[in-house]
């Protein structure tokens, strides 16, 4: 496995028994499947996060509006959005959660993440995932039964193409020869994470990924699935998730349950985050659609008072 210790979206990210924070775009509180997305106040909160010590801010892959899933993330496309982002901020990582890696072609995935490692200045951090959107398979005419197949046939690709110049590649989607893909990442690799399971053994997620972005769960269950995580990986590979926060105007307020998450005051989220950092998560990404307050105020006040307990590296 290649060495990320130097890169720096990872090591603003990452460091073993440590945990920093991210943010879901869009950042904003909505009902229904689709914010508002103002891009002057998705900036302005952005760039406030990156100066309050957040370590990431998270992109997601979703193609169509499909209504009876509830939410199309921030509408635009991943890696036009990031370019975007990127201009506008200096240090903070770039993170995907996650491109849906069976419905694009995996020359399109290594050559968009390479140029977004080169143009951010290694600030990528690329979370893979398989899709699970049924409606968006049939759009591409692509078989759902095939996600575990065309997802190791990407990051294989992605892998091989940034590594080795003018390589000769034979899969399902890639009948490459006589062809190099430009540019090139800085390290010839990118932190890759592996979204969830992704049809995949968890041998395989440890043997191939640099790190596993995972779903929240109850802490002690999350406890036990780090622990396997830890028995099969070698060295440090870090181990993140996703947390929905409706964040009180009481800070004194207890959390109580949430879809994917806590409505809590922040004294109770630094608690809580606290137990996952001392159970062995290093990242928590945190998304704030379920929130009732202006995500504005909220990224502000868990600025000021959460974060210097997770800050970035």
């Amino acid at each position: 496995m290649t060495d990320f210790s130097n890169h720096r979206g990872y090591s603003t990210m990452f460091k073993e028994e440590k945990m920093t924070l991210g943010l879901f775009f869009a950042i904003e509180s909505y009902s229904g499947s689709v914010p508002e997305m103002n891009i002057e106040q998705q900036i302005k909160t952005a760039k406030m996060a990156e100066s309050s010590g957040f370590s990431a801010l998270f992109f997601r892959d979703v193609f169509l509006n499909v209504p009876s899933f509830g939410d199309v993330g921030h509408i635009y496309d991943p890696w036009v959005f990031m370019g975007y982002v990127m201009a506008h901020t200096s240090r903070i990582a770039l993170a995907t959660g996650s491109i849906v890696s069976t419905l694009r072609h995996p020359l399109h995935i290594a050559k968009a993440a390479a140029s977004a490692d080169r143009l951010s200045g290694q600030r990528l951090i690329l979370g893979l995932a398989t899709g699970d959107r049924p409606s968006e398979f049939s759009a591409f005419q692509t078989s759902i039964d095939t996600r575990s197949e065309l997802f190791r046939e990407a990051l294989a690709v992605s892998r091989q193409v940034w590594k080795e110049d003018f390589p000769d590649i034979s899969t399902e989607r890639v009948n490459m020869s006589g062809g190099d893909l430009l540019p090139k990442p800085m390290l010839n690799d990118i932190p890759v994470l592996i979204t969830g399971n992704s049809r995949q053994s968890l041998e395989w997620i440890a043997r191939n990924g640099d790190g596993w972005l995972y779903y929240p769960q109850k802490v002690d269950q999350q406890a036990r699935t780090i622990q396997t995580w830890r028995s099969l990986t070698e060295g440090f590979r870090p181990f993140s998730q996703s947390l929905y926060v409706d964040l009180s105007e009481n800070p004194d307020e207890p959390p109580t349950p949430i879809h994917l998450g806590l409505r809590t005051g922040y004294r109770s989220l630094i608690d809580y985050l606290n137990a996952l950092q001392e159970i062995g998560v290093n990242h928590v990404a945190l998304n704030l659609k379920y929130g009732k307050r202006p995500a504005h105020e909220v990224v502000q006040e868990i600025g000021e008072f959460v974060v210097p307990h997770f800050s970035a590296h």
